[in-house]
């Protein structure tokens, strides 16, 4: 299965730079990222920019959920 780059946009401004670039199995997915008590949901809505040279997909933040307990 091809892995795609996704960078998020979005969503909490305290989420590290670093974090914001992924890899996704599709771009149909939703990523949900665990961060602090929580994940942070984004999808892809037919963004693409360029990353080091690279395609990239845009995923942006659409949601939060807590973590369950």
């Amino acid at each position: 299965m091809s892995q795609f780059t996704a960078v998020l946009v979005g969503g909490p401004a305290h989420l590290p730079a670093e974090r914001r670039i992924q890899s996704v199995g599709s771009p149909d997915e939703t990523l949900k990222l665990l961060h602090g008590a929580g994940y942070e949901h984004f999808r892809h809505q037919g963004e693409s920019t360029v990353i080091d040279g690279g395609p990239a997909l845009v995923f942006s933040w659409v949601m939060h959920t807590a973590v369950a307990e």
